[in-house]
């Protein structure tokens, strides 16, 4: 009988499907409705009550709590670095964000409207994993799902044309990985991944202020301390944050300059400059020619950290373009993909 309704509805003017594009990320689901926009943005976080099973709390609820929970209950992270690694975490979540974020805008519809969904999966993920999103989406409630690779979804968000055959280099700093691709023609000519994204730099950062001001950070600590402290420009930011002293367990506040936090993620930047040279080495010479012409692109919320765009620029020698909305590219692309479907249906991935 449900599949006799979604029929009608895909084929009946009046019962016309919802396109609803998904941002799955590991640190935030975004998700963005056709003629409305960006409708949700939340932490990718669930918390459950272990016995008897039941999802309690989701998103920012979940994500206040962490670390604060009594043992009963247990905050669930159900995508790690861009993959699905709790499936029944992430259809609960899923299932509570579509109802909250897009239930509101179909109450008026006399039959609800079947939900046609585009999602952006890492490059890195295997069939498995992709299906595994595809299947997640499909038992939260949408009717269809289109895959589309990440790197693309960011560059058609950062206002380029991926289906132009001039080569452009996108560095997408992510909650959990660090995507590096050269996007060409509408597919991905080569790419490089690294996990050295936000939730690594968050473990960096508590490891140094344990080391050398001997406190222990929670995650949300050392997270706010980076966005609110961390700057590549020659100023000095000082942020006074409380610990747990490891001298005798007692609450303990110590004040960190910018200048420790550069000291301290200086190797992974390091690492992720380092990875972009690796990926221009491997590249054809006409492919290199052209991305030096229009620069590197930077996306991802890390993206905006003050003077990180001169700093990537001083050490590559060459043009570093920040664009408008570059925390929020992908959803932002998949947006603009969604309006074109010849050319969904020409990138969209093809699982068996």
């Amino acid at each position: 009988m449900l599949h006799f309704i979604k029929k009608i509805a895909q084929n009946v003017p009046f019962f016309t499907s919802l396109p609803v594009m998904f941002d799955l990320g590991t640190h935030t689901t975004k998700i963005a409705i056709r003629d409305k926009g960006v409708v949700l943005r939340e932490p990718t976080c669930v918390g459950m009550r272990i016995q008897p099973k039941e999802y309690i709390f989701f998103g920012s609820e979940a994500k206040n709590i962490i670390g604060k929970t009594p043992d009963f209950l247990s905050i669930i992270k159900p995508v790690v670095n861009g993959i699905v690694s709790d499936f029944d975490s992430e259809v609960a979540l899923l299932q509570y964000y579509i109802e909250k974020s897009i239930t509101p805008y179909t109450k008026s519809a006399l039959i609800k409207p079947p939900i046609n969904a585009i999602a952006s999966v890492p490059t890195i993920a295997t069939e498995i994993e992709q299906k595994a999103v595809e299947e997640a989406l499909m038992k939260a409630g949408c009717s269809s799902v289109s895959l589309i690779k990440k790197p693309l979804a960011t560059a058609a968000g950062a206002g380029l044309d991926v289906f132009f055959h001039h080569p452009h280099l996108i560095v997408d700093f992510g909650g959990g990985l660090v995507e590096m691709s050269i996007i060409s023609g509408g597919g991905i000519v080569s790419q490089k991944t690294l996990k050295l994204a936000g939730e690594h730099m968050d473990k960096v950062i508590a490891n140094y202020v344990h080391l050398k001001h001997g406190i222990l950070l929670g995650e949300s600590t050392c997270e706010r301390l980076k966005i609110s402290c961390l700057t590549f420009e020659d100023k000095e930011i000082t942020e006074l944050v409380r610990g747990k002293s490891l001298e005798n367990g007692l609450p303990k506040s110590v004040k960190i300059r910018s200048s420790e936090l550069r000291e301290a993620l200086s190797p992974t930047f390091s690492l992720i400059t380092d990875g972009i040279k690796e990926l221009l080495e491997v590249s054809h010479p006409e492919v290199v020619d052209d991305i030096f012409e229009e620069g590197i692109v930077l996306t991802g919320k890390i993206a905006s950290l003050p003077g990180l765009k001169q700093m990537v620029a001083d050490e590559l020698k060459m043009k570093v373009v920040l664009p408008e909305h570059a925390a929020e590219a992908t959803i932002y692309g998949l947006f603009e993909i969604e309006k074109h479907p010849k050319s969904l249906q020409t990138i969209k991935i093809k699982i068996a």
